[in-house]
C-alpha cells in the first residue's frame, strides 16, 4: 500500500479544497494566468490509491520552458515541464515542505522577497514550501493554518502571487535576480507529508495514513494503516494511535459495519524514529 500510495504521489498534485496558481512570462511585457480549481471532495472509488481521484488529483506538470528552449532531442518546447519524481521527504521543498534552493545563485534573495511579501498577508498564512530551480523556476506553497486542510482561497494565493512577481519583477529590472523568471503558487494539497511529532497536533482529528516499520534496522518491511492520532508522549518521544473507522480498516464481509469493540480499544505505539511518512487521508 505504502509503495502504492507513493507512487501515486511522485505522479500527482493533491490540490485538496485549495487551488494552483500559475504565472507564466510569455515576454518582458506580456503576462497571462492560468487557474485550476478543483471539484468539491467526494469519495473515490477505490482505497487502494488515495491520493488518486478525479476530484484531489489532476496529472499535470507545473514547470514552464522558457521560450525558444529545446528539449534534449533538438525540439522547440512552450509548456510546463515535468517537475522532479524524486521520494518525496521532508524538507525537500515540495509535499515535504521546507526550503531547497538546490544551489541556485539566486534563490536565497528570491526566498527574502518571498517572506518580505508574505509579511503583507494575516498572520495565518505561512511559506510550507519553497524552491528554486537551475533552470529559472520558483515553486511555492502557502499553508493557511485556520483552514482545515491548510489550503488559502483562489483570491489569496492570485494576490500572493500577484504581490510576489511585481517584487520579482522589480529587483530583476535592477540586475539582483534572473529578469524572466516562472512562478508557481499553490496549497500543499492532501500529499503534504507530516512532521513528527510537530504537525500531528494540528490534524489529530483526520485520519492519517501512517507508514512506519517496526524497529530502526534497515532491512525492516515497512507497513503502513490509516489511524487517528490518540497521544503524544513527548518524554518517552512515542506517538500513540488507534484504528480510524474506515473502510479498508473495517470487516470486509460485515459490509457497512463500523470497527468492533476490540478494534476501537486497540493502540499502535511507534516512537518517533519509526515512521517513515505520514500524511492526510481523503478516502472515507
Amino acid at each position: 500500500m505504502a509503495t502504492a500510495a507513493r507512487a501515486v504521489i511522485k505522479k500527482t498534485k493533491n490540490i485538496l479544497a485549495g487551488v494552483t496558481l500559475l504565472l507564466r512570462s510569455t515576454s518582458h511585457s506580456s503576462r497571462s494566468f492560468i487557474f485550476k480549481s478543483p471539484s468539491p471532495l467526494s469519495p473515490p472509488s477505490s482505497h487502494s490509491l488515495p491520493f488518486s481521484t478525479p476530484h484531489t488529483s489532476f496529472y499535470r506538470h507545473f514547470s514552464l520552458t522558457h521560450s525558444g528552449e529545446t528539449s534534449d532531442d533538438g525540439a522547440s518546447t512552450d509548456g510546463w515541464e515535468e517537475e522532479d519524481e524524486a521520494e518525496p521527504k521532508i524538507g525537500d521543498g515540495g509535499s515535504g515542505g521546507g526550503v531547497a534552493l538546490q544551489n541556485v545563485p539566486w534563490g536565497q534573495r528570491v526566498l527574502s522577497i518571498a517572506e518580505e511579501v508574505l509579511m503583507k498577508f494575516s498572520e495565518d498564512i505561512k511559506l510550507f514550501a519553497f524552491k528554486t530551480s537551475p533552470r529559472g523556476y520558483v515553486y511555492v506553497r502557502l499553508d493557511k493554518l485556520t483552514s482545515e486542510y491548510g489550503c488559502p482561497s483562489m483570491e489569496e494565493l492570485e494576490s500572493y502571487n500577484q504581490e510576489f512577481k511585481k517584487r520579482l519583477d522589480e529587483v530583476g529590472a535592477l540586475g539582483d535576480i534572473p529578469d524572466d523568471l516562472a512562478l508557481e503558487v499553490s496549497s500543499p494539497g492532501a500529499d503534504r507529508i507530516l512532521k513528527v511529532p510537530d504537525d500531528l497536533t494540528r490534524f489529530e482529528d483526520m485520519p492519517m495514513r501512517v507508514s512506519y516499520t517496526e524497529n530502526i534496522e534497515s532491512n525492516c518491511r515497512e507497513v503502513d494503516g490509516v489511524f487517528f492520532l490518540d497521544s503524544i508522549e513527548k518524554d518517552s518521544e512515542t506517538c500513540v494511535w488507534k484504528l480510524a473507522d474506515v473502510k479498508e480498516n473495517r470487516d470486509p464481509t460485515k459490509k457497512g459495519k463500523p470497527l468492533n469493540r476490540k478494534q476501537k480499544d486497540w493502540r499502535l505505539r511507534l516512537s518517533f524514529d519509526l515512521h517513515t511518512m505520514v500524511t492526510l487521508y481523503v478516502d472515507y
